[in-house]
């Protein structure tokens, strides 16, 4: 098995999806939240648009420390911006893969604030959070849209808004 090879292909198939997503997000209403500690709209779609680029960071470093490296939103005023912003991370990510050693995701990744250790995981788990967190704000983001009327997109099957996906 080519862990690498089936990395990259789940990539492209979530970029795909993602990329469906990030078109629809009325950024005129980019301040909107479903509730105060929800991410407002505009930050959660940017956040969305640069989770490809984790998998580089799992790749290239041995950690993140929100201590010394806080996470700012990255600014983005239209949808082209965000998917921009997507495409920038997602060749961030395929370069990272193809450039990778299947022994490369083996080695240790911590996620922390100064001393406070959030996640002690492989790089492989790392790059799996990429995903993961993919998927998870993508179906928040579909939580926003059908909350404010917007025709949610298909991504593992049909929605009740696209039964022909």
């Amino acid at each position: 098995m080519n862990i690498i090879k089936l990395l990259l292909t789940e990539l492209e198939s979530e970029a795909q999806t993602t990329h469906k997503f990030l078109a629809l997000v009325p950024l005129e209403k980019g301040d909107w939240a479903p509730h105060e500690k929800s991410m407002k709209m505009k930050a959660l779609a940017s956040h969305i648009a640069e989770l490809p680029a984790w998998i580089k960071l799992a790749l290239t470093t041995e950690e993140l420390d929100f201590a010394t490296a806080p996470y700012e939103p990255v600014q983005v005023e239209s949808n082209n911006d965000l998917l921009s912003i997507l495409e920038k991370s997602l060749e961030e990510a395929k370069t990272s893969l193809n450039d990778a050693k299947e022994e490369d995701f083996s080695k240790r990744w911590l996620l922390r604030t100064g001393e406070t250790i959030h996640a002690d995981m492989s790089v492989y788990e790392m790059v799996r959070v990429s995903f993961s967190q993919t998927t998870h704000h993508r179906a928040q983001l579909g939580v926003y849209f059908r909350l404010l009327d917007i025709p949610v997109p298909a991504s593992y099957g049909p929605t009740a808004d696209n039964q022909n996906f």
